[in-house]
């Protein structure tokens, strides 16, 4: 389907610039086309047929692409994953008028497109690859009408950017290498599929087993579920496994071993609150892209699972605007001298870094310790009570405030360990690991560690419009320059607390040598298990003290173990230990 619809001046009227009949821009061209993909995902013995909406500038030449693929298109106003269809979002009206085309892709076996859901498999990078390759000129596409599409109009050039779901994808997209991709802009995104249901050998809570399943199911079109029920059947099979091993199902679902590939500039969006899609998914894809040079861009704010129109609307266009002229137009605009990372702190204020994690970060290590100070255990820079051991039992039923609170009282169920309050401020920039030397009375063993900021202070707790935060209000124009973006801000309320969770990562101890294979934890036998935190930037204030606090099952977090009742788990102290990534190496006690 091609519609006209009326041109937009907000680009004249912006630069003061008198708008005249002469003046005027032609209209804008609005059209439905069905790319022809090289898969047949369903089995019907025709190539899945990929739909794409397409709104560009009419008599402007050939322009480049901002592109958002999405499984949630054809899913409706009444879902928490709305995304609305029909340019619902602020893309069309600030890009347009700049002299790009947008474009909406519905992935396979969703909406108005045929193949089956495969929820972060193969199947979803080649639907993006399809429509790239027919913005270049690689394949063919074709109106409701059955006559030729064809992207004339197109310079090749696409940036795809997105949140969540939609974020992912381009992950996916440059992993790939798709010629085209010139720039990616992931927010909220996931990198490892892996990662996203499990932790280290252990389900996460709400995701122990058949989330790519359920979530293919809940996006997949009516139309497609009956053609679908094999390839329903076998993501069952496959993510169903009850060993939350990393088997070769998820291996296809990881983007970061890809990372080498990579030649398309990425610009990383995450929240530090955002337990959905974890804080790892962005900073293991990040040191990933870094080892390999890739040219990049940060922002981590203090939220959740957000997009950054809603909180930081004219910054995040004016960014978004220098960036894809950069990489899509090749304008020398200086948006790559400007600093590498910006970092929200938890006052709603931003910094500015010249990479992340900060300059001059290294490693510190901190030694577990026996009671000291008042406190029922320690964390020194210097080991201390070698040869002694604390006992950690099982734990059902602690909520996470309370595995915190109260670090001066003994409590089997959660050992805490801190240290002495800090002489000046430490800046924490990176990615946290743990190891403990454990002995247990079970072969699997589940573990989690909670990196603690002791002290007052005040935190923002910022409340989210739906689970996801992906639908928008109807964008007009008149929304785009007086309001936010056309998307509701989150309400922000303030806590006053004496303990705030920095991060945490969790571990079964059968899988303390291998993602890929579990091995039993011999009984009642001196082990050492390490493990990762999820990546954090923070500032912890003098006068603070920085804790670590380790449970068996946290069952806010992970799926519990039903086979740990009973547990017991002896932790040696002076040789278990953290590793803190600080800026500058060390911190004051």
């Amino acid at each position: 389907m091609r519609t006209l619809v009326p041109a937009v001046l907000i680009s004249l009227l912006a630069a003061g610039l008198p708008v005249t009949a002469a003046a005027a821009p032609a209209a804008d061209i609005t059209e439905t086309v069905y790319v022809e993909s090289s898969m047949d995902s369903d089995g019907d013995g025709v190539r899945d047929r990929i739909a794409a909406d397409v709104k560009r500038p009419g008599g402007a030449g050939r322009v480049p692409v901002v592109m958002e693929a999405s499984p949630y298109y054809g899913l409706g106003a009444t879902s928490a994953l709305d995304v609305p269809r029909g340019f619902g979002r602020w893309y069309d009206e600030y890009f347009v008028p700049r002299g790009y085309a947008v474009v909406e892709v519905e992935m396979q076996g969703t909406s108005r497109s045929t193949g089956c859901p495969t929820t972060g498999g193969p199947e979803d990078t080649t639907s993006v690859r399809a429509v790239v390759d027919w913005l270049n000129g690689r394949t063919t596409a074709r109106y409701a009408d059955g006559t030729p599409a064809v992207a004339s109009w197109s310079t090749g050039n696409v940036g795809m950017l997105g949140v969540s779901y939609n974020g992912t994808l381009p992950n996916a997209a440059a992993a790939a290498n798709i010629p085209g991709v010139k720039t990616i802009v992931p927010i909220a995104a996931i990198s490892s599929w892996y990662e996203y249901s499990r932790d280290q050998g252990i389900g996460y809570r709400g995701h122990t087993t058949d989330y790519p399943t359920s979530l293919a199911n809940y996006v997949i079109s009516a139309a497609q579920k009956p053609k679908c029920r094999a390839v329903l059947d076998s993501l069952a099979r496959n993510d169903g496994d009850q060993s939350y091993d990393y088997t070769s199902f998820w291996r296809t679902r990881d983007y970061r071993p890809s990372a080498g590939a990579v030649s398309a500039s990425v610009f990383v969006v995450h929240g530090q609150a955002d337990w959905n899609v974890k804080p790892s998914q962005f900073g293991r894809w990040w040191d990933a892209l870094a080892a390999q040079g890739v040219p990049r861009k940060l922002w981590l704010h203090r939220g959740g699972h957000l997009d950054p129109i809603s909180f930081r609307q004219a910054e995040w266009q004016r960014v978004m605007g220098l960036w894809m002229d950069h990489w899509l137009k090749g304008v020398d605009n200086g948006i790559m001298s400007e600093p590498m990372a910006d970092i929200q702190r938890p006052n709603g204020t931003w910094e500015q870094h010249a990479s992340w994690p900060q300059p001059g970060t290294a490693a510190t290590t901190l030694h577990l310790g026996p009671a000291a100070g008042g406190f029922t255990g320690s964390l020194t820079a210097s080991p201390s009570g070698t040869g002694q051991t604390q006992r950690l039992t099982d734990n059902t039923t602690l909520s996470e405030s309370a595995m915190m609170a109260n670090p001066e009282t003994a409590d089997p169920r959660r050992l805490a360990y801190v240290t002495a309050p800090l002489t000046r401020e430490a800046r924490l920039s990176g990615e946290v690991q743990v190891t403990a030397r454990i002995a247990a009375n079970r072969t699997s063993t589940p573990l989690t560690a909670l990196l603690v900021d002791y002290g007052p202070t005040s935190q923002a707790v910022l409340s989210e419009r739906t689970p996801l935060q992906l639908s928008t209000e109807k964008c007009s124009r008149d929304d785009l320059r007086n309001r936010t973006g056309c998307a509701q801000p989150p309400a922000v309320s303030v806590q006053a607390v004496t303990a705030t969770m920095l991060t945490k990562g969790s571990i079964d101890t059968k899988n303390r040598g291998s993602l890929e294979s579990s091995a039993a934890l011999p009984l009642n036998t001196a082990v050492d298990v390490t493990w990762k935190l999820h990546a954090r930037d923070a500032v912890i204030p003098a006068g603070h003290r920085i804790g670590i606090v380790l449970v068996t099952n946290h069952s806010g977090y992970i799926g519990v173990d039903t086979g740990s009742a009973g547990i017991s788990v002896n932790v040696s102290l002076g040789v278990s230990k953290v590793v803190l990534p600080i800026v500058g190496g060390s911190i004051g006690t």
